[in-house]
Formats: C-alpha cells, sequence, structure tokens
C-alpha cells in the first residue's frame, strides 16, 4: 500500500514478484529474506542489475530498516563484483520514487551499473536480453559476488 502522494506506475500485477516467485522466468543473482539481486534484461549499463526487497514494498518510504541495510549491504558487494569481474573504472546506482521520477514497476528497486566504455550508461532504448543471456552475466558476476 502507497501512504505518500507519489503517483506509482499502475501494474496490474507486481513484474519483481513475479520473478521472486517463480511465475516468470528471470536472472537471480542472489535471494535471502530480505533482499534479491537480479540481472536485468534491459542492460543499460556493462553490467546492470537490480537489488529489491523480497517483500513488496512500493517506494523507499515504506522499506523498513532491516531491509535498507540489506540493500545497502547488496549495492556494495554487487559494485565490488562489477568492478572486479568487468575490470570497471565506474558504476552508477540511482533509484527513483513515482512516474515524475521514471519508476516503471511499482516495486522499490536499485539499479546498478558498471559505467560504459565511453563513460555513464545507456538512457535510450536498449534491446531486451534473452534469459540465457543474462544467465551468462549472472554466471560471470557470480564468481566475485558474496554477501557479507
Amino acid at each position: 500500500m502507497n501512504s505518500t502522494r507519489i503517483i506509482l506506475p499502475d501494474n496490474n500485477c507486481c513484474a519483481f514478484c513475479d520473478y521472486l516467485n517463480g511465475v516468470r522466468p528471470f536472472s537471480i543473482l542472489h535471494r535471502d529474506d530480505l533482499v534479491a539481486v537480479l540481472i536485468t534484461r534491459e542492460q543499460r549499463g556493462d553490467p546492470h542489475l537490480l537489488v529489491i526487497p523480497v517483500r513488496h514494498v512500493p517506494t523507499i518510504i515504506e522499506v523498513n530498516s532491516d531491509e535498507l541495510a540489506q540493500i545497502g549491504i547488496a549495492l556494495r558487494q554487487v559494485t565490488k563484483a562489477i568492478v572486479k569481474s568487468y575490470n570497471k573504472k565506474g558504476v552508477s546506482i540511482w533509484q527513483n520514487n513515482g512516474i515524475s521520477a521514471s519508476q516503471s514497476i511499482a516495486h522499490l528497486h536499485f539499479h546498478i551499473a558498471g559505467t560504459l566504455d565511453n563513460g555513464g550508461t545507456n538512457w535510450g532504448d536498449v534491446p531486451e536480453l534473452t534469459l540465457s543471456e543474462t544467465d551468462i552475466i549472472c554466471d560471470r558476476i557470480k564468481l566475485a559476488f558474496t554477501i557479507k
């Protein structure tokens, strides 16, 4: 439930909850009781992952302290894994709340992406990767990823 004035996208069902519940296939790097790390099919960086709470939480306003702490730890560990496995000189992290902030799925999620060779990330249209392609990214990152 959104208890704020933030106007959220009207998703009939939550894609992230469907991924976590196995309703729709998706590459999942990590999942525990509080957070999950997903490999997005829309790669805006090299690579581009998502860190989300497992519980359905619409915005950062509704996340609880335990979830937020674990999200922070996951973001740090994903950053380390991206830098190590992709030899990146930069990593971008962003998070949107509400339609006017470009939130497209009403489930809190943090984007984390290794910067492109020419810097930054790709904000334009990007091709949607197949599950087998995101699984390859997942396998590469998994070698360097741990939650501590």
